[in-house]
């Protein structure tokens, strides 16, 4: 199983619109990935409500796993879109 260990970059945290464009990459990444804080149990990550029920604050290190083919290419740019903090999602997503 691949994982990311990133920082949220978003000051606010991983809550509404963040949480939102987030949610629209890890659904288009084609691959099951989930998310969890470092220290908590993994989610789905294209699943809006379970993301913003994780409470995920700016700073807080979080955990994006996902297994199978083309698992480490999403993940690499899952993290760095949470890593950064972006306001929109890039067209490599």
């Amino acid at each position: 199983m691949a994982e990311r260990r990133v920082n949220v970059g978003w000051a606010e945290g991983l809550h509404a619109r963040p949480a939102s464009i987030f949610v629209r990459a890890a659904t288009a990444s084609g691959v099951q990935v989930t998310i969890a804080k470092a220290d908590g149990n993994p989610v789905n990550a294209a699943s809006m409500l379970a993301v913003l029920g994780l409470g995920a604050q700016g700073g807080e290190e979080i955990v994006l796993a996902s297994d199978g083919e083309g698992a480490e290419a999403a993940l690499d740019r899952l993290a760095k879109l949470v890593a950064e903090g972006l306001d929109e999602l890039p067209e490599t997503v």
